[in-house]
């Protein structure tokens, strides 16, 4: 945990809990560590509802947690259904839900129970799938996300120490019969490596691989995030102006941004555009020269098609959080200004590319709001509240009513 922080004085973390033994054993070492800085822990058990006997072992795990004087939580998912991807869905909706929890409850540190085992599959798994340097880094020990960071103190620890840490505290878990599924990669690949214990020198040496790897890969995230000061400017609206050419790291880190995806583009189209820059769309991401905007190129958003109720906290286009909704009336939507950003030129210098992708509210149908052209006047626009927070990179660039 020392490796992972700084901390604030009172630490308040959340825990993801299986009721494995590997999730159990963190959540009594991290209860632990919380209390002697005065902390707490909050264990968030995933129920996904898909089999029958799940509920009743979530509820034994958190009666396990609460007896050891750790507060438990069960999150009880109800759209997940078998079929394609089963486990894909399943993380995406378990981290959905305990990212959900710990914002309910303010907490900004979700550990999760990741050890040396897990980490040499997923090198395994990454180099099976082609992935460059910067995948087979693997997991990394702390991703910082919108509202969370999370935190993977255990990565370098092997399996069976946390079984034997469990036994010498009398506590019992229980075994996820998914995790001996052998039509699932993870654990064709756990039975082929003959490793339970996690002890082996091929899983020692994956582990110090994804270390090494990872040390690389902050080395370059550090360099791309430099030559993005120097070449690239952000804007609130959603796009970017480029001065010069770029390195693929940073093409890469620019598009995934712009276009609001979780993960970057494919390496070799990056390469490919970042040694010879021309017009080009790539991952829903236009490239095209920036001319009257100054600099060199500009990367905006091909015009999304996809529009959202009005709410709250609503992310749409996987960029935009509308914050704040004041004057709207019930019912509006969020979306893009699209077709409508003819009728709103005379009000903006931008391009008619970028002009379509800025995000609008209707309200059946008919234009109400375009906040960042303080459409249709500024006083209509004061209490509309929208941020720009793409996944990529960790930061928010907010606008708000005034802003340039």
């Amino acid at each position: 945990m020392a490796r992972l922080g700084p901390f604030e004085p009172r630490p308040r973390l959340a825990a993801g809990v299986s009721g494995g033994p590997d999730s159990m054993a963190l959540a009594l070492m991290a209860g632990a560590w919380a209390r002697e800085r005065d902390g707490t822990l909050l264990a968030l058990i995933v129920d996904h509802g898909l089999r029958p006997e799940a509920s009743a072992e979530a509820a034994d795990a958190a009666a396990r947690l609460r007896a050891r004087n750790i507060a438990a939580r069960v999150l009880h998912l109800d759209d997940l259904a078998r079929g394609a991807a089963l486990a894909q869905r399943a993380r995406d909706a378990r981290f959905r839900a305990l990212a959900k929890a710990c914002a309910s409850e303010g907490i900004l540190h979700l550990l999760l129970g990741h050890h040396a085992a897990d980490q040499a599959e997923t090198v395994l798994i990454r180099e099976l799938s082609g992935s460059g340097p910067t995948g087979l880094a693997a997991m990394a020990p702390l991703v910082e996300q919108r509202n969370v960071q999370i935190l993977r103190p255990l990565l370098e620890v092997p399996p069976i120490g946390l079984r034997r840490f469990l036994e010498a505290e009398g506590i019992s878990w229980s075994e996820d019969p998914s995790n001996r599924d052998q039509t699932a990669l993870r654990p064709r690949l756990r039975l082929q490596r003959r490793d339970r214990d996690g002890t082996g020198p091929a899983t020692t040496s994956l582990v110090a691989a994804a270390a090494a790897a990872g040390r690389q890969r902050t080395q370059n995230d550090e360099a791309v995030a430099a030559e993005l000061a120097e070449h690239a400017s952000l804007m609130p609206a959603g796009y970017v102006v480029l001065d010069g050419q770029v390195s693929a790291g940073a093409l890469a880190a620019l598009i995934q941004m712009i276009s609001g995806a979780v993960y970057p583009p494919a390496t070799r189209s990056v390469a490919r555009l970042a040694v010879m820059m021309k017009p080009a769309t790539l991952a829903g991401v236009r490239l095209m020269r920036a001319g009257r905007l100054g600099g060199d190129w500009l990367l905006v958003r091909e015009t999304p098609a996809v529009a959202i109720p009005a709410v709250a906290g609503a992310l749409w286009d996987g960029r935009f959080r509308l914050v704040a909704h004041a004057g709207l009336p019930p019912g509006s939507m969020l979306g893009a200004l699209g077709d409508d950003a003819a009728q709103l030129r005379r009000l903006s210098r931008l391009p008619a590319a970028v002009l379509r992708t800025l995000p609008a509210l209707r309200h059946s149908g008919q234009l109400c709001a375009v906040p960042h052209l303080h459409y249709p006047d500024r006083k209509a626009c004061e209490g509309i509240e929208l941020l720009f927070s793409p996944s990529r990179p960790a930061v928010a660039v907010p606008y708000r009513f005034g802003d340039a």
